[in-house]
């Protein structure tokens, strides 16, 4: 499997690893698609019809996506920052990471307000009640950071690496071979997460790692497991040479990561996901250490099959994940406009969640396709644009 080491020339690319990145973001359309559909209390822009497959699938999707998304984040930071130096890895993160955040967090909070407002407006009859509930007033700890909170940790994450740029990591080399080179071992990993989970006496199984998208300071859960892979990821850039055993073990893994969330669906019985905070001590360690460990199971089975099947070139992972940040960036209102305009049809949940990310999936690839692929967008936000000819990439300087 010697291709799994090979990084492609030109634009330094590992194409398992952008497939498993560009996955992850796409992911998030599914995600937030099975949101109308869910059992419970309305959380969402409407709630629909229930559908215990999409409640399912919301726990699933929940358990391993950005667990992903950081550890190849901090895989791909870790290879800039040896190839640009602390400098032009800070500029080249706050053009891609920090200036985006700032740029299209207005515009989408308004969009997303005004999809609100409509699906209010939607399921009273069209006519909005004056005794809607007000906002609450933002603070360090209500701040809205919507679905952009991952840039927003992501900052920090980066700015950490920066600060310990300069303490050597060689003895976490061995520890980290260890948990690459054995099945199972990598499950050492999920120890900060089960640990932040068990503890918290307001955690939610069926919610498994809390979203940070509001408030300024991250919870502590969302911090010891996106920063445990972020880190892993970081680390696991400097032995390359032992992406081939995470390679082998993706089956065995694969398959825990099936049985473990089988087993935690079952535990939490009924409709999933429930949105009450295990007050049961004993249980919220069992049901932490099964979260845990199966959503390390996923990531390392995930990322293991990637390295074994899509470590060679190819045009149309390669386009998605190209498409995917922009996608992820702009998809969350054009989701829920989806899901108020399906809500009235008398459809089962299934064909309407597949009518919103198929729709929301055609809307955002082209408007990726005409605004982004080709323009000053791209080399912004991508640090390429492509030619409208010959769909040859156009890169950025690499001292920018």
């Amino acid at each position: 499997m010697a291709e799994i080491l090979t990084a492609p020339s030109g634009g330094g690319r590992i194409h398992a690893f952008d497939a498993v990145r560009g996955g992850a973001l796409l992911l998030g359309v599914a995600f937030h698609a099975t949101m109308s559909f869910l059992p419970g209390p309305q959380i969402w822009v409407v709630r629909d019809s229930v559908s215990p497959v999409l409640g399912a699938l919301f726990v699933t999707l929940h358990m391993f996506r950005m667990i992903l998304f950081f550890l190849v984040a901090g895989f791909f930071g870790r290879m800039l920052m040896e190839r640009r130096g602390a400098g032009g890895f800070a500029r080249n993160r706050a053009k891609r990471i920090l200036l985006p955040l700032l740029v299209f967090w207005l515009p989408l909070s308004a969009a997303l307000l005004a999809c609100f407002i409509w699906g209010a407006a939607q399921t009273s009859g069209g006519v909005l009640s004056a005794n809607q509930p007000s906002p609450p007033a933002i603070t360090l700890a209500t701040f809205p950071l919507t679905h952009l909170w991952f840039l927003y940790v992501l900052i920090w994450f980066y700015l950490a690496a920066l600060a310990l740029r300069w303490i050597s990591p060689a003895g976490l080399d061995a520890p980290i071979r260890f948990m690459a080179e054995r099945p199972f071992a990598g499950l050492l990993l999920a120890i900060p997460a089960i640990v932040a989970m068990s503890l918290n006496a307001q955690w939610i199984p069926s919610v498994g790692i809390p979203t940070p998208d509001t408030g300024l300071v991250p919870n502590s859960t969302a911090l010891a497991a996106y920063g445990t892979a972020f880190a892993f990821g970081w680390l696991l850039n400097r032995q390359p040479s032992v992406l081939p055993a995470i390679a082998r073990w993706w089956q065995l893994h694969l398959a825990a990561a099936v049985v473990l969330t089988a087993v935690l669906i079952v535990m939490l019985g009924g409709e999933v996901p429930v949105f009450v905070p295990e007050a049961e001590v004993a249980r919220r360690v069992a049901l932490a250490l099964i979260y845990g460990c199966g959503a390390w199971c996923w990531a390392l089975g995930l990322l293991g099959a990637a390295l074994r099947f899509l470590s060679t070139p190819n045009a149309t992972i390669r386009y998605c994940a190209d498409a995917s940040y922009w996608v992820y960036l702009l998809h969350l209102p054009v989701v829920m406009a989806l899901q108020v305009l399906v809500y009235p049809l008398a459809a089962p949940a299934i064909v309407k969640f597949l009518m919103v990310v198929a729709g929301a999936a055609i809307a955002l690839f082209a408007t990726y396709h005409v605004l982004v692929r080709h323009s000053r967008l791209g080399l912004w936000l991508n640090g390429r644009r492509y030619s409208w000819r010959a769909e040859k990439p156009v890169l950025e300087a690499a001292a920018t």
